[in-house]
C-alpha cells in the first residue's frame, strides 16, 4: 500500500509499504478514504518524536472496515468508522472512568505514547495510508452513518473537533459565559466552535493571522488582533471591566522562527492567565513545550515552562488539563454532525489526493496563507490500479484537489 512516511526532519515521502495485517483478534483493517493533517503532526515532521525513519505517521482517520478480527464483535466487514485519535483498552481504570486519552494499557509508562503512529514506541502505525490496522477495534472505532455524506466533518472527530471540546470542557465553559481562545489554528477554531454550541454568549478569539481571524468571525466569534494592543486589556474592555469567564489556550508549542513565528508558550499562558476573571476557568488541551529529538520534554532548562503561578493562584483560577478523552465526547458530536446541528468541516481549507502529503506538509509548517486545515483522500486500490491500466475516468475525481475561501464556510455550516 501507499502511505506518507517520516524520513528526515523536516522530510516526509509518500512510499509502498507492507500492508498492515490482523495481529490481534480484537484488530480490524480499514480502507481509509480520509486523513488529515495535524498540528501534532508537525511535531513528528520536525523530528521531534523519535520517530525512525521509514515510520508511517498521522492519526486523524476515517474509512471502511475491511477484515475482522475472530474477537471483534461491534464492527462488521464494510462499516463505516472514524478512529479517535487516542488507542485505549477500554478495560483499564482510566478508560473506565471515561480518561481514555489517559489509557494505562496502552501506555503503560505513564507517557503519552497511546496514539497512532510518528512516535516511539507507538502502538501502532499510523493512519495517512491506504489501510490501517486498529487494535481494540470495538472501543477504537466509532461507527458512522453508511455512505459518504459529511465526509470532511466526520473525519474532523479524530481529533480536532473532539480536543477543542475538550478545551472548552477542561475550562468549564457553560451556557451565557464569555470565553476568550488564544489561538485560531484549527484546535482554537474547534474550540471557539465548541463554545459556541455550548451556548456561549461571547467567544474571543486572539491570533495575528488575519485569515484565520476572518473565520473566526465567520462562525460569530469576536476576532481579537494582538497587534491592535495587548489582547487581554481588549478583552477586559470588551466586557465592561470583568474579564473573559473562561479561556482556552489552543496555540500549543510556540512556532518556530522559520515557520514565521516567534510566540513563546509561557507568554501565551501568561496572557490568559491576566485574560480570565477571577475564580474563571482555564482549559489547556495541548502541549506547551517541544521536546527534543527523542521525543522527550526536561524537566528543568528548555521545554519548561516560567509561568507566573502567583497570578493564578491569587485569582483562583481553575486549570484544567491533559489530551482529549475523545471517546467521551465523540458519539454526541457525532449526532450533531448527522441531525445538520454541527459542521466543523468549515475549518477544512484543502482536500487533496495522497500523493500531495509532502508539498501539503510544507505549506502547512509555514503557515503559508490559506493552508488551515489538510484532508488527504487516499485513492481506492482499485481505481488506482484502473488508473495505471489506462483506464482513466475513475479516478479523476479523487486526483482533483478542492481549495475553499479563506472564511470557508459553506451554507449551512452554523446551525
Amino acid at each position: 500500500m501507499r502511505a506518507v512516511v517520516y524520513r528526515r526532519p523536516f522530510e516526509v515521502a509518500v512510499e509502498e509499504v507492507p500492508d498492515p495485517r490482523i495481529e490481534q483478534p480484537n484488530d480490524v483493517i480499514v480502507r481509509i478514504s480520509s486523513t488529515c493533517i495535524c498540528g501534532a503532526d508537525l511535531y513528528v515532521y520536525e523530528g521531534r518524536t523519535g520517530a525512525e525513519p521509514g515510520t508511517v505517521i498521522g492519526h486523524e482517520t476515517l474509512g471502511i472496515v475491511e477484515e475482522v478480527g475472530s474477537g471483534v464483535t461491534a464492527l462488521e466487514q464494510g462499516d463505516r468508522v472514524v478512529m479517535p485519535f487516542p488507542v485505549a483498552c477500554g478495560f483499564c481504570r482510566n478508560c473506565r472512568d471515561g480518561s481514555s486519552g489517559s489509557c494505562l494499557t496502552v501506555a503503560s509508562t505513564g507517557r503519552r505514547r497511546g496514539a497512532y503512529g510518528g512516535v516511539a514506541a507507538a502502538p501502532c502505525a499510523g493512519g495517512q495510508a491506504e489501510y490501517l490496522r486498529v487494535p481494540y477495534a470495538d472501543v477504537n472505532c466509532l461507527p458512522l452513518p453508511a455512505g459518504t455524506d459529511h465526509e470532511s466533518d466526520y473525519v474532523l472527530l479524530s481529533e480536532v473537533f473532539t480536543t477543542g471540546y475538550h478545551g472548552c470542557r477542561l475550562a468549564g465553559v457553560s451556557p451565557g459565559g464569555t470565553v476568550a481562545v488564544y489561538g485560531a489554528g484549527p484546535v482554537g477554531l474547534m474550540a471557539a466552535y465548541s463554545a459556541l454550541l455550548c451556548g456561549a454568549s461571547r467567544v474571543f478569539v486572539v491570533d495575528c493571522a488575519p485569515e484565520r481571524l476572518a473565520m473566526a468571525r465567520a462562525i460569530g466569534a469576536v476576532a481579537v488582533d494582538p497587534s491592535a494592543g495587548d489582547p487581554a486589556q481588549q478583552i477586559e474592555d470588551l466586557t465592561g471591566g470583568e474579564g473573559a469567564d473562561t479561556g482556552v489556550d489552543a496555540v500549543g508549542f510556540p512556532v518556530p522562527a522559520e515557520a514565521g513565528g516567534n510566540a513563546e508558550p509561557e507568554a501565551v499562558l501568561d496572557q490568559l492567565v491576566r485574560t480570565v476573571r477571577p475564580a474563571g476557568g482555564l482549559g489547556v488541551p495541548g502541549r506547551c513545550v517541544r521536546g527534543g529529538p527523542d521525543g522527550v520534554v526536561p524537566v528543568t532548562g528548555p521545554g519548561t515552562l516560567g509561568v507566573t503561578i502567583g497570578t493564578l493562584v491569587d485569582k483562583g483560577l481553575r486549570l484544567g488539563t491533559g489530551r482529549a478523552d475523545a471517546r467521551r465526547y465523540d458519539r454526541q458530536l457525532r449526532d450533531l454532525i448527522t441531525e445538520g446541528r454541527a459542521r466543523p468541516s468549515f475549518v477544512v481549507s484543502h482536500e487533496l489526493p495522497l500523493d500531495e502529503a509532502p508539498d501539503a506538509y510544507q505549506k502547512v509548517h509555514r503557515r503559508v496563507d490559506g493552508y488551515t486545515k489538510v484532508v488527504l483522500r487516499p485513492e481506492p486500490p482499485d481505481r488506482r490500479a484502473t488508473a495505471a491500466a489506462g483506464g482513466g475516468g475513475g479516478a479523476v475525481a479523487t486526483q482533483v484537489p478542492t481549495e475553499r475561501g479563506t472564511v470557508g464556510r459553506r451554507p449551512g455550516a452554523w446551525p
